[in-house]
C-alpha cells in the first residue's frame, strides 16, 4: 500500500490510550512520519483548551482541527486560524427546542473563549475555575463552536434521538461518550474541515489516511482515501472503515504508520 501524504487522526480513543497517555513509541513514529514529509494532523472533538499537552506532537506545520471541525487551530501559537460558530440568537432558539424535548437536560456552550454553562451542568473535571455560570441567555455571549447537552439518567440512544429531532437541520449533532450530545454549527464536521486543510497542502483525498473510533469520525473516514478504525472503535466505525487496526491501547495508529514507512 502506498504511504500517505497526509495522516489525520482522532485523539481520544484512537491515538490517546484509555488512561489518557500517549506512548513514547507513538510519539517517535509520528515524529518520523513528519520527518518523512507526511503531514500529521490531529482532528478532534476536543476544544482548544484541551490541546496544550499535545503540542510536542504537532509537526512544523503546527495545525490541528478541533471542536469537531469548527476550528482550525494554530497549536504552537495557541490561536484559532478559522472559526465556524453557531450564533447566539438562533442557538438559544435551538436550545428551547431541546429543553422541550429533554426537560432535564444540562446545557453548556464551548466558544473560542472557553466554556460557559448552566448551574446544573455537572462535569466538574472538565470545567476550568472561573468559567461563566448562569442561564445560557446570560452567559452565552459569542458564537459557539459546540453546544453540549448532558442527561446522565436518560438512555444515551434516546437522548441522541430526542436532541437530533429537536435540532433538525439547524445544526450538526454528534456524540462520542454516553449521555452527552455535542452540537456543532450547521454543515460542520471533521470531514469538511479536513478537506479544506488537505487542499491547502495540495493533498488529494486519495493520499489521505484517517484514523478514528467514534461516530463523529465517520464522515472523515469515508472522505479519506483510506479510512482506519481502531479495534476498540464503535461498531458503526468498524463497519465503514477500509481497515481495522490494533486498538488505541496497542498503539494501533503508530503501528500502522510504522509498517507503511518500514520503521
Amino acid at each position: 500500500m502506498t504511504a500517505p501524504r497526509l495522516v489525520a487522526t482522532d485523539l481520544d480513543g484512537t491515538l490517546v490510550r484509555t488512561d489518557g497517555s500517549v506512548s513514547e513509541y507513538t510519539r517517535r513514529v509520528l515524529a518520523a512520519a513528519e520527518q518523512a514529509g507526511i503531514v500529521v494532523v490531529m482532528v478532534t472533538a476536543r476544544p482548544m483548551r484541551w490541546m496544550h499537552d499535545l503540542r510536542p506532537m504537532i509537526g512544523e506545520h503546527g495545525l490541528a482541527i478541533v471542536s469537531n471541525g469548527a476550528i482550525r487551530y494554530d497549536v504552537a501559537g495557541d490561536r484559532p486560524l478559522s472559526v465556524t460558530g453557531l450564533d447566539v440568537e438562533p442557538g438559544l432558539a435551538m436550545v428551547e427546542r431541546i429543553r422541550a424535548a429533554v426537560p432535564t437536560a444540562q446545557l453548556a456552550v464551548e466558544t473560542v473563549s472557553g466554556i460557559a454553562l448552566e448551574p446544573q451542568y455537572d462535569e466538574p473535571d472538565h470545567v476550568p475555575p472561573g468559567s461563566p455560570v448562569g442561564p445560557l441567555a446570560e452567559v452565552w455571549t459569542e458564537p459557539a463552536v459546540k453546544v453540549l447537552v448532558r442527561e446522565p439518567h436518560l438512555a444515551s440512544e434516546e437522548l441522541r434521538e430526542r436532541v437530533a429531532d429537536a435540532v433538525g437541520d439547524t445544526a450538526t449533532p454528534t456524540w462520542t461518550v454516553p449521555h452527552l450530545v455535542e452540537i456543532g454549527p450547521p454543515g460542520v464536521d471533521k470531514a469538511l474541515a479536513l478537506a479544506g486543510l488537505a487542499a491547502d497542502f495540495g493533498v488529494p483525498p486519495e493520499s489521505v489516511w484517517a484514523f478514528g473510533d467514534m461516530p463523529n469520525d465517520l464522515a472523515m473516514l469515508e472522505w479519506a482515501g483510506v479510512g482506519h478504525a481502531v479495534a476498540n472503535a464503535h461498531p458503526s466505525v468498524r463497519e465503514v472503515a477500509d481497515h481495522v487496526v490494533p486498538s488505541n491501547d496497542e498503539d494501533g495508529v503508530a503501528r500502522t504508520l510504522a509498517a507503511a514507512l518500514d520503521l
